[in-house]
């Protein structure tokens, strides 16, 4: 089967490897008829993870259809068409039984980085029953991609963990996929005022678009400054970092009020600084996290009332065959307008 294939920093290769077996009784084989790329793939890419295996097939998010199922799959047969859960969950260790399934025993974010992952022909699903999730026919299958991952995780380690509360001015640092899916899941809770900041001004009309009431360009303006023009001195209720350098985090730490959240969503590779001295005092929350994915379920209810343009989100689409290709476009997504790619099977 083709299969795209980590082969050392900054060095992937479309290539023929094995069809996956069934190795545990718990296991299922999926053909994947999409997969997308994120930026956690880019970050395996360009560096943040040296310690990954080569020959690592990446990916974490698709959808498809079930091929074979172990002999202790209970909950889904063959024919069945899934989303790919970025996480993988035993659903009875320590973590699991605590929800949170990003660090069960024997799972958590492996596809893709510890085992062979989805942007291939077919992928071995360990914990069938517990990591993956039937897909309904009120539900577009671009759009079931996005439940795969970053609906979930800006759902969960954006919103949730930022505890954004009716009235709350809130601000989205970072527009991208998943600070986007923070803003669209952020409106379930009713915030008062949605700032998205951003460099890119695609990026921010379409954030005005689902929804955001403020817009910065902090590639034109201050951001601090703008933010504060905004909401008042104090700052916002909640600062959400959803790009991963340290100078979103400088400015998270800037323009959050006291008795605020600092909820950081974005995939960090180099180290950043606290500002404790000047933070000690203000009885903020801060809040880190990789996605749990317990609140999947929910978010596939809420997708299937059709009132989240998810699929807005796709802006280019690639076979398998071509998938060399959409990695060079999602590596330069402002000079290509790219948000979300869909990669089809050949």
């Amino acid at each position: 089967m083709k299969a795209l294939v980590y082969r050392g920093d900054h060095k992937i290769s479309l290539e023929e490897k094995s069809k996956p077996v069934i190795l545990k009784p718990t296991d299922a084989i999926v053909r994947v008829v999409k997969t997308t790329i994120c930026g956690t793939d880019l970050g395996i890419y360009k560096g943040k993870n040296l310690y990954m295996k080569e020959g690592t097939t990446l990916g974490h998010e698709g959808i498809g259809v079930i091929e074979e199922i172990g002999n202790s799959v209970s909950q889904f047969k063959v024919g069945d068409k899934v989303i790919i859960s970025c996480i993988t969950s035993c659903g009875s260790c320590s973590y699991c039984k605590k929800q949170l399934y990003a660090h069960c025993e024997d799972g958590g974010w492996i596809l893709g980085h510890m085992i062979d992952g989805v942007q291939a022909e077919y992928v071995r699903v360990p914990h069938a029953d517990n990591s993956l999730h039937r897909i309904p026919d009120t539900i577009d299958d671009d759009v079931a991609v996005m439940i795969s991952d970053i609906l979930p995780t800006g759902h969960e380690i954006g919103v949730q963990y930022g505890n954004v509360k009716p009235g709350d001015s809130i601000a989205i640092v970072g527009a991208g996929p998943v600070g986007m899916s923070v803003l669209l899941t952020a409106q379930f809770y009713s915030p008062g005022i949605i700032i998205v900041i951003d460099m890119d001004d695609n990026r921010l009309e379409m954030a005005k678009q689902f929804g955001a009431t403020h817009t910065i360009n902090s590639g034109k303006v201050n951001p601090k400054d703008a933010v504060l023009a905004i909401v008042g001195k104090e700052g916002v209720d909640v600062a959400i970092e959803a790009v991963g350098i340290p100078q979103t985090w400088d400015l998270c730490q800037d323009i959050v009020k006291p008795g605020g959240n600092i909820a950081n969503v974005g995939v960090h590779g180099q180290k950043v600084d606290f500002q404790i001295q000047d933070l000690w005092i203000k009885n903020l929350t801060i809040t880190t996290g990789l996605v749990n994915t317990n609140t999947t379920p929910m978010l596939l209810k809420a997708v299937a009332t059709k009132k989240l343009p998810l699929k807005r989100l796709v802006t280019h689409y690639f076979k398998l065959s071509e998938i060399e290709k959409a990695y060079e476009v999602f590596l330069n997504a402002a000079k290509e307008n790219s948000m979300k790619v869909i990669i089809n099977a050949d």
